[in-house]
């Protein structure tokens, strides 16, 4: 079993920056992968950005590349998402999630990982 708990959301003016961080606990070697994903309000949850963990192959939704960041500190089980220029199409609620199945290489189907955070807001002001 693998925990995973998300901290950093906050409101910021459109251009501005957030990092999250997701920290796991439990049994963290047995993870093979974690991303973001995001939903807002009244839309499908959406994948934003993922990280294989053998690898650390990055991967990234085509409306945040460039912007957003993903890296992780293996000491200690945390994966960050750095959020440059943000834009108010940003605001969601933003969810982390693991998964220790053998790497599907799904890393963009949210039907891809068995545990989640409860979630964090970002919102961002115009």
């Amino acid at each position: 079993q693998v925990q995973v708990e998300e901290s950093g959301g906050g409101s910021v003016p459109a251009g501005g920056s957030l990092r999250l961080a997701c920290a796991a606990s439990g049994r963290t070697y047995s993870i093979s992968v974690m991303g973001w994903f995001r939903q807002a309000p009244g839309k499908e949850r959406e994948f934003v950005a993922g990280i294989s963990w053998r690898a650390s192959s990055t991967y990234y939704a085509d409306s945040v590349k460039g912007r957003f960041t993903i890296s992780r500190d293996n000491a200690k089980n945390t994966v960050y998402l750095q959020m440059n220029s943000l834009k108010p199409e940003d605001t969601a609620v933003y969810y982390c999630a693991a998964d220790s199945r053998p790497y599907s290489g799904r890393v963009y189907d949210s039907r891809a990982y068995a545990y989640w955070g409860q979630g964090t807001q970002v919102t961002v002001s115009s």
